[in-house]
């Protein structure tokens, strides 16, 4: 029986109109202005109580300032919950315009402050440069927060595959150099362990469609400037390296069955729930990686729903 068989029917019909993705050092710059001419083409929703905003943030790390956008309801009178995005695209691809419409349309209904990071991508910016930009963001939010009409009790971090493991590295990093504590953390599909690259004892019905372990190994190399794999990488880097996962924030992960990751993501969620952080991990049948943009299939929307509940159990209690 071929993967194909295994994959959503309604899925299916998605990933064959789906165009293939090319990682390669010569493939790189048409991969990145096709994702950017594909995240300008997507029309705006017509959301007049929000606020969009592109701004700089200064590095604490010395490096050049950091171009954010912030979402923000209009009009409000308390102070409102927020979160650090941190777009997906392997580490080596992708800016926060890749979600714009879910951002905006997550602030609005969720009544929340979203600051998507435009952190520098590898290999031209590799391991800590992402880590530093996400992270300088989250001190400046956390320490402007009053200024911002934002509470700073109530503060976490989302990330979709590169962007939830640059994510997971910097929740790690904030507890470890006592940083600003964060609320909650929110994975999808989140990219955490290097040595995924370089498996050769891989479940056999993971991997095939979309993010491959070609493509995975082009980032972990583009991230790292090494091969991964190898003994020296840092959990800030592939937060599964993590000896230990305690007394990280409520954690919420979600992967699709057929997806890459799926076992580093399992993997993670166990350890984290034995180091007594609470867990809410979703496994989706039949889902490939990067499901979620078949917005018609009755698993992507179930999977909205399931991360638009947790969002908003974490935000507002």
């Amino acid at each position: 029986m071929s993967t194909i068989d295994f994959v959503d029917a309604e899925l299916r019909e998605a990933l064959e109109q789906r165009p293939r993705l090319k990682l390669s050092d010569e493939a790189l710059p048409k991969s990145r202005a096709f994702i950017h001419k594909l995240a300008a083409a997507t029309p705006k929703p017509d959301l007049p109580d929000l606020g969009v905003s592109e701004m700089h943030v200064d590095s604490i790390f010395g490096a050049a300032p950091i171009r954010i956008l912030m979402y923000k309801p209009r009009g409000r009178s308390h102070r409102l919950p927020a979160f650090v995005h941190v777009h997906g695209g392997g580490f080596v691809m992708g800016a926060p315009e890749m979600r714009d419409v879910e951002n905006r349309i997550l602030a609005s209904k969720l009544n929340c402050v979203i600051v998507s990071v435009d952190y520098r991508l590898a290999p031209e910016a590799p391991y800590p440069a992402a880590l530093h930009d996400v992270y300088a963001v989250l001190v400046w939010l956390n320490a402007n927060a009053l200024a911002l009409d934002v509470d700073p009790a109530r503060i976490g971090i989302k990330g979709e595959s590169g962007g939830g493991g640059i994510a997971a590295g910097v929740a790690l990093y904030a507890r470890d150099k006592n940083g600003p504590p964060l609320a909650f953390q929110h994975f999808i599909y989140p990219m955490i362990d290097d040595r995924t690259a370089i498996r050769t004892d891989l479940n056999p019905y993971v991997g095939e469609f979309v993010w491959t372990q070609e493509h995975n190994l082009f980032g972990w190399r583009a991230l790292l400037g090494q091969e991964p794999g190898r003994g020296d990488v840092s959990p800030y880097a592939a937060a599964s390296r993590a000896d230990d996962l305690s007394k990280l924030p409520p954690t919420y992960i979600a992967v699709g069955a057929l997806d890459l990751f799926l076992e580093e993501n399992m993997d993670y969620a166990h350890r984290l729930s034995r180091a007594g952080v609470p867990v809410e991990l979703h496994v989706y049948p039949g889902a490939y990686h990067g499901f979620q943009a078949a917005a018609q299939a009755r698993v992507s929307q179930q999977a909205d729903r399931d991360s638009f509940d947790s969002l908003l159990k974490c935000l507002h209690g």
